[in-house]
């Protein structure tokens, strides 16, 4: 059952939003879904027993979209449009599947469920007509370092999603069929190599340009990401999305993704899909961060009232 700081999370989002959009999602509203395979490296198995990490291939969906709250955000919006997110489901059986969500920002701005709602709802009370001077955002940047590092940081717009990498921002523990465990964040590596707009030539470029690059690349061939794991160091906070492990981590060769087709991501068993920020999944478990529950509420909730709409 979803907690009550999830509902508190959802309603400040809709704040944000100008009130709930029906059957869209509070942010990342609009997006396109595509399908493809995924394939393991040869030392996936040694890092988990999850099922993908053995099987030769298995089937996914993926769904690409800008950061917006609202379906009407443009692809070139510097403000509203990043971080882009890329979520992967990989289809495991019937019923069966595990997540992958991320975003195209190393990091997170808050620390806890708690500190997301506070820094949500100083945002929404920033941009009442009768805000006051300064702003309530001000004053909680000001006493949150890792927030004020999340919104300074520059994120450009990639000149095409198959040219972004994308960071899933909490960190999980991997267990392989021997019983050891390590920690370690997902990444996703775009094959191509990646690749940023500046402000003129995103504000030159439609709205809609992203996805509409993405379906002229695929028409050529598929797009390949790598999917690694960055794996944590002794020390190194595993329960905390804010901090940035250092580069020198050493990057586990988990498989490739290789998506092939956009598909129709109005048609009703696509709408219904709730992508879930918690792996569930043997051998792929949550590492302590409390925002991995907290995220997969939210996600819940926006999904039961988005399927209640269809």
């Amino acid at each position: 059952m979803p907690s009550a700081l999830a509902s508190d999370l959802l309603a400040a989002l809709d704040r944000l939003a100008g009130g709930a959009h029906t059957g869209f999602r509070p942010v990342h509203a609009r997006g396109g879904m595509y399908a493809g395979t995924f394939a393991p490296a040869a030392g996936a198995a040694d890092l988990t027993r999850a099922p993908h990490a053995s099987r030769p291939a298995t089937p996914v969906t993926v769904r690409f979209s800008p950061a917006g709250r609202v379906a009407a955000t443009a692809d070139n919006d510097p403000r509203e449009s990043s971080p882009q997110g890329m979520a992967v489901r990989f289809h495991l059986g019937e019923h069966a599947h595990t997540d992958i969500v991320a975003h195209s920002h190393n990091g997170f701005p808050v620390r806890t469920g708690e500190e997301f709602l506070a820094f949500l709802t100083a945002a929404a009370d920033s941009v009442k007509p009768d805000a006051p001077t300064p702003p309530p955002i001000a004053a909680f940047l000001e006493t949150h370092p890792a927030a004020r590092r999340f919104v300074e940081a520059p994120k450009p717009i990639p000149s095409s999603y198959a040219r972004q990498a994308f960071f899933a921002v909490t960190a999980f523990k991997f267990t392989n069929a021997a019983g050891a465990g390590r920690f370690g964040r997902f990444r996703l590596v775009p094959g191509a190599g990646t690749e940023y707009l500046t402000a003129e030539q995103a504000a030159a470029r439609p709205t809609d340009f992203l996805a509409a690059e993405l379906s002229e690349r695929l028409a050529t061939g598929p797009v390949r990401f790598r999917v690694v794991v960055q794996l944590a160091a002794d020390g190194d906070p595993v329960d905390d999305a804010t901090v940035v492990w250092p580069k020198d981590r050493p990057q586990a060769e988990f498989g490739t993704l290789t998506i092939t087709e956009r598909i129709d991501e109005l048609a009703p068993d696509n709408r219904k899909v709730i992508f879930d920020p918690d792996p569930r999944v043997d051998g792929i478990g949550p590492a302590g961060d409390s925002l991995t529950q907290v995220r997969s509420d939210i996600y819940l909730m926006s999904g039961r009232r988005r399927r209640a709409a269809v």
